[in-house]
């Protein structure tokens, strides 16, 4: 198949589920708006998004959920592998919490190609886990072990949000990807909120893998808010396995996703005083207070590894695909649901906005200062206020 005949798909794989439609819990902290069958529509209908990652599908009641889904004949398998609705596909995947001995702890994303495959990993961590039933759960395995498993059943395996203070791989649990994983087992690595593709190349260990950016959403708004953009024949799970190999013509084109400001761990945060450190901080104890309860910022981190490696620059991995800073439509200021679903209306999803729309057709719509105002979103371009220890940063209400 020649690239003349390839899509351009979009995918945002790590999306929460907050309840099963029975109203069980699975993501507690997420909205329970956040259903199999609302995440689904919410993605093909208004978001526009080809590929999306559930990762809480290891609950049996998340699984009872898709049976039922699939019985009614709303949903289908994907000959390719994952769940097919409408033109998207939901791949189903999990988040698995490890902590291996004298290490921290730290999140991975499994993803697997049917439903059968899915329902045997469940029963197997089903053995080595307290509560099968809600997300992002610990297992008590090595996660070397881990990977067997997924690889075993045809699955992919992402570290998640690898630069995070809390449960990721470098953020929280070692200073090098073979000292709890192995390398030729890893698919991809999910960058998370608070990084791009220039920081994540500090980093020698991450040189021959691919980058991947996704919302971890928790509510439904947060669905799309980063995002790849891939190359494929298909949504479907074969497709994604090749498009992360760049095989046969597949590929990952773009990583779309908030500039490393917004996240809510760029910079190292002080608990005690609430001040957010400046380029400097890399030490113990907050430079103001003198406190020593410091979040330490991804920035911060990512400077400490490469210092660690030796590595004075910044590696592109060969070729990368861009990293594009994008500001979703929901945080852009002067947008409200009336004016959102005003752009819905006349472009059908908030992908053709951000990407097909041209800002003459959207000032038709909404005039031509918020058509303005999306412009610079599209651009990546709007003023921002950096977050930090777990507060997020935020695009500013003044712009130039």
């Amino acid at each position: 198949m020649n690239s003349a005949d390839m899509k351009r798909v979009f995918a945002d794989l790590h999306i929460h589920i907050g309840r099963t439609e029975s109203g069980a819990p699975v993501k507690i902290s997420a909205s329970r708006d956040l259903t199999f069958r609302n995440i689904a529509h919410e993605a093909a209908v208004r978001k526009g998004i080809g590929l999306l990652g559930v990762i809480d599908c290891h609950s049996p009641g998340v699984q009872q959920d898709i049976m039922d889904l699939l019985h009614a004949g709303e949903m289908a398998e994907a000959e390719g592998g994952g769940i097919r609705y409408k033109a998207t596909t939901i791949l189903l995947g999990a988040e698995i919490e490890v902590r291996d001995p004298g290490c921290g702890p730290a999140h991975h994303l499994a993803y697997l190609p049917t439903l059968a495959s899915m329902q045997s990993f469940s029963s197997w961590m089903s053995r080595h886990m307290r509560n099968i039933g809600l997300s992002s759960q610990r297992i008590y395995v090595p996660a070397r072990e881990l990977q067997e498993e997924v690889k075993g059943r045809g699955g992919l395996f992402i570290p998640a949000h690898i630069f995070t203070p809390h449960k990721s791989l470098f953020g929280s649990c070692s200073d090098t990807l073979e000292e709890t994983l192995n390398p030729d087992m890893v698919d991809a690595v999910e960058l998370g909120l608070s990084s791009d593709s220039t920081m994540a190349g500090w980093i020698p260990d991450l040189d021959r893998l691919p980058f991947v950016t996704n919302s971890d959403a928790h509510s439904i708004a947060k669905i799309g808010r980063e995002y790849n953009v891939m190359r494929m024949a298909e949504p479907s799970f074969d497709e994604l396995a090749l498009a992360l190999r760049g095989g046969s013509g597949r590929a990952i084109l773009a990583n779309y996703g908030l500039n490393p400001l917004l996240g809510k761990y760029h910079r190292t945060y002080c608990l005690n005083c609430g001040s957010l450190a400046d380029e400097e901080a890399a030490s113990e104890r907050c430079p103001l207070c003198g406190s020593p309860k410091l979040v330490r910022g991804v920035m911060d981190r990512i400077e400490q590894l490469a210092q660690y490696a030796g590595r004075e620059r910044s590696y592109d991995g060969g070729g990368r695909p861009p990293y594009i800073y994008q500001v979703p439509l929901e945080f852009v200021p002067g947008i409200g649901k009336r004016t959102l679903e005003k752009l819905l209306e006349r472009f059908g999803t908030e992908m053709a906005v951000l990407h097909d729309a041209s800002l003459e057709e959207i000032a038709e719509v909404v005039g031509s200062s918020t058509a303005s105002v999306i412009g610079s979103a599209r651009a990546g371009t709007l003023q921002l206020d950096t977050g930090g220890g777990g507060r997020y940063g935020r695009v500013s209400g003044n712009q130039e």
